[in-house]
């Protein structure tokens, strides 16, 4: 781990969850309510691409000598990230059920109110033009991008608190793995301060959040980020 990163205790590798069965009807499933259903979990090519990036971090952990004793998944409790990281778990012979798989609440989809609930996914267009232009500001009765950066802050400081040194693959869906991807970029940046909390506080700010969406991830798409 690189001085930019000391101020960590493990390492991390983002998994958005595979293509999903809302994909490919085209339909925006952000609530909880929804999100948790069975049959908004992975479609067969999701499925697949799941099977792909475990094997593909399985590779990786090799290759870094990573032992599997020393890796967590943490995952969003919607259907499609928890079939997700049940299929990875699977591909790494790792018990499902066991102390190191964690459901994380503070890793769900970000909330797109319900106006755009169960509509089409053309709408995410509106969304990503307000955040743009101000992402504090939420859509009608749902999240915006700093409210879902505020609490994947805390999802890293209990992932942080409960962990050390360990690789830990986070498993969530496209918007918050973009946030969290930008503060955790913003972080390497900031200087002269070493608690955690502090470094994403002071990346908390228009003219970062604002930039989300450089950091898109495909379904199924795994990444190394610190």
């Amino acid at each position: 781990m690189d001085k930019t990163t000391s101020f960590l205790q493990n390492r991390y590798w983002i998994l958005r969850h595979g293509k999903s069965i809302p994909n490919e009807k085209g339909l925006i499933v952000s609530s909880l309510e929804n999100g948790t259903r069975p049959e908004y979990q992975l479609a067969p090519d999701g499925v697949n691409q799941a099977q792909l990036a475990g094997e593909l971090f399985l590779k990786e952990l090799n290759q870094n000598n990573i032992a599997i004793e020393n890796v967590r998944i943490c995952y969003s409790p919607f259907s499609r990230t928890a079939h997700t990281a049940k299929v990875v778990a699977s591909v790494l012979n790792l018990p499902f059920d066991g102390l190191q798989c964690k459901v994380m609440e503070d890793l769900r989809e970000r909330y797109f109110g319900p106006t755009f609930e169960l509509m089409s996914h053309e709408k995410y267009p509106e969304i990503w033009a307000l955040d743009e232009k101000d992402p504090f500001m939420p859509p009608e009765g749902g999240d915006s991008v700093n409210d879902v950066a505020s609490r994947l802050a805390v999802a890293m400081a209990t992932m942080e608190s409960e962990f050390q040194g360990c690789s830990i693959l986070v498993v969530s869906h496209g918007d918050p793995l973009q946030i969290l991807q930008t503060i955790l970029n913003g972080t390497k940046q900031v200087n002269g301060c070493e608690e955690f909390s502090s470094r994403i506080q002071a990346v908390r700010v228009p003219t970062i959040l604002s930039q989300h969406r450089k950091f898109a991830l495909e379904t199924g798409e795994l990444r190394r980020v610190i």
